[in-house]
């Protein structure tokens, strides 16, 4: 990849979309292309389903900083079924490249450090099959968490203005890219 690092010496290539849209598969297909780059899922930073946006001060702390100074991240992963941060610890050295997958990923508070900017979308319909089949879950309760979530990515995305700024956009229906 011949474009500059911008996070100290690691090249930040963020992976964001809305719930469904293909970021994960995309992102780990992009990592393996890239020499399997480490990939860092937003979703494992979350502290539930509330804390879909607020959950940067902790990837900064555990994520960001350390891979600004050239050290390893090291973070434990957010368990969805015991609802706290007892999952599995994860540590990312700082390479050449590093991805970060999820949600926000590209905000624009971290725009200025990003080397590369990738958003994935898929049609609406898609995005919601997707969400209820992975995560296994077509509880009345799961629609209203998933139903609130997707309404709240619509507002950041328009406000964020995240998809104008990406560098590539990629349709996660068909594996399209433009730009």
């Amino acid at each position: 990849m011949g474009l500059p690092p911008r996070l100290g010496d690691v090249r930040l290539i963020a992976v964001d979309g809305p719930s469904g849209a293909g970021k994960t598969r995309f992102a780990d297909r992009l990592a393996a292309a890239l020499g399997d780059a480490p990939v860092v899922h937003t979703d494992d930073l979350l502290n539930g389903w509330d804390d879909q946006f607020t959950f940067w001060t902790r990837l900064e702390e555990f994520v960001l900083t350390p891979l600004r100074r050239g050290e390893a991240a090291v973070y434990q992963r957010y368990d969805w079924d015991e609802q706290d941060f007892s999952g599995q610890h994860l540590m990312i050295e700082p390479r050449t490249a590093v991805l970060l997958e999820g949600v926000s990923a590209a905000r624009r508070e971290i725009r200025p450090e990003l080397t590369f900017a990738v958003f994935v979308d898929a049609p609406p319909e898609l995005r919601w099959e997707r969400a209820i089949s992975r995560d296994g879950d077509d509880s009345v309760a799961y629609r209203k968490y998933l139903g609130r979530w997707r309404a709240a990515e619509d507002r950041h995305f328009a406000t964020d203005e995240t998809a104008a700024y990406a560098d590539l956009i990629v349709d996660g229906a068909t594996g399209r890219w433009a730009r």
